[in-house]
């Protein structure tokens, strides 16, 4: 008999517990597979939420972070620092293109937004500028579950949507794909410039907004247009950092640098939660005075948590050591191949892949439960939201898995779990 104590006291996130069939119990991880109390062995299609980018239970990550434990597990960073941390932001800063060079750690991605809308409100304040406090963000977008970070998120998405009179309110904006929207948009900033402190975007991919994407083109002429009208950039690559669309980070494709980037989700190879806000040079400098109050007055309890500071230095290592952004291109080069079949299957509307991302979407699922419990069957772990099923699995797969985790995608929706 199944041992389900606790289920009745559990919350789980983005689920409607009425009418959702109870959670799959895992017992552990190893590779790209996670072991189920039931017995059963899935292949995992999307990394925990991205997260695993080396694939579970790496020894070098165990190591760094056992070693740690022993040594310190955590220390307030209130007047102290620690070597991991240092390491880390040192390590971090001379990764990131340009004059990147402040980093704040937090422990979530949504922290990490809320820290830099914060540092990019402060920024004007700072020097002067009080009315510039309302953000720019795209429609299309997430940032995060937290009320500021809700507030740049799609409005008209339904996870957030019924929060709007609650939220703060922001310019929510088309992403320019063309001339005309492009012109658009430069109306909108110049109607709108001395009231804005930001624009806030996701380079190249709006993750949980769809899997929905755009050129390096399109993240390019949006910078000249942060600088033609005065505005910060903050790029959010929490979903798009370390690897995941072919390149380290997202933004390097268009030869561009952000005033303000946030890190999470891989930064840890999966292991640990940390987030990080990095800052150019100018907007540091804007936080440099006599004045307490020009300080950036934010904390997090658990901030550069020394054993999640060493997973994420021991991520760094791996990322060094083996060939992953080569392992990026093998895995996209086979969804490609591989999920192309499914452009076949009725109700698909299109099939697109970018590095280790690759979306199926569809006109619509009607019976998601049935979707979902259809992969399990084919022993994968995916997990489709609104109208797409994808995959972004680790970069550590072996084409056999990969191979597994396409197939079953495409027998499921061939068989019509989703009407």
């Amino acid at each position: 008999m199944a041992d389900n104590r606790g289920l009745s006291h559990i919350w789980l996130p983005y689920t409607q517990m009425q009418t959702t069939p109870a959670p799959l119990i895992a017992r552990r991880t190893k590779g790209c597979t996670i072991d189920l109390e039931d017995g059963r062995t899935l292949t995992d299609g999307i990394a925990s939420w991205w997260t695993a980018c080396h694939g579970y239970n790496h020894p070098h990550i165990r190591d760094r972070v056992s070693a740690q434990l022993i040594a310190m597990p955590h220390v307030m960073f209130g007047g102290l620092v620690h070597r991991p941390a240092l390491e880390l932001a040192e390590r971090l800063c001379a990764l990131l293109p340009g004059d990147l060079e402040r980093v704040f750690f937090t422990d979530s991605g949504s922290v990490a937004v809320e820290v830099a809308l914060k540092m990019a409100v402060q920024y004007w304040l700072n020097k002067g500028q009080r009315g510039r406090t309302r953000l720019l963000a795209f429609r299309g977008g997430y940032h995060g579950d937290t009320i500021a970070t809700m507030a740049i998120c799609d409005p008209d998405e339904g996870m957030h949507s019924m929060f709007a009179g609650a939220l703060p309110e922001q310019i929510i904006a088309d992403l320019p794909r063309d001339d005309a929207s492009f012109k658009a948009l430069d109306e909108t900033l110049a109607a709108h410039r001395h009231e804005i402190a930001a624009i806030v975007m996701e380079p190249l991919v709006q993750g949980a907004g769809g899997m929905l994407f755009h050129s390096p083109e399109v993240l390019r002429r949006i910078r000249e247009l942060a600088d033609k009208h005065d505005v910060l950039l903050i790029l959010d690559e929490i979903f798009t950092g370390f690897g995941r669309t072919g390149t380290m980070f997202a933004y390097e494709q268009a030869r561009i640098v952000p005033d303000i980037v946030t890190l999470s989700k891989a930064l840890t190879g999966g292991t640990m939660a940390l987030a990080a806000t990095v800052a150019r040079k100018h907007v540091f400098d804007a936080f440099l005075s006599d004045s307490p109050m020009h300080a950036l007055m934010h904390g997090p309890t658990f901030m550069a948590n020394p054993l999640a500071c060493s997973a994420a230095c021991a991520s760094l290592d791996l990322f060094e050591r083996e060939p992953r952004l080569e392992q990026v291109a093998a895995i996209s080069a086979q969804l490609a191949a591989e999920l192309a079949v499914c452009r076949g299957v009725s109700g698909v509307r299109d099939v697109r892949v970018l590095g280790a991302i690759g979306v199926v979407e569809l006109d619509e699922i009607r019976d998601m439960n049935r979707l979902k419990a259809a992969l399990v069957e084919e022993e994968v772990w995916v997990r489709p939201f609104r109208n797409i099923v994808y995959l972004t699995p680790a970069f550590t797969m072996t084409s056999a898995e990969l191979s597994h985790l396409t197939g079953a995608v495409h027998n499921v929706l061939a068989a019509g779990a989703f009407r």
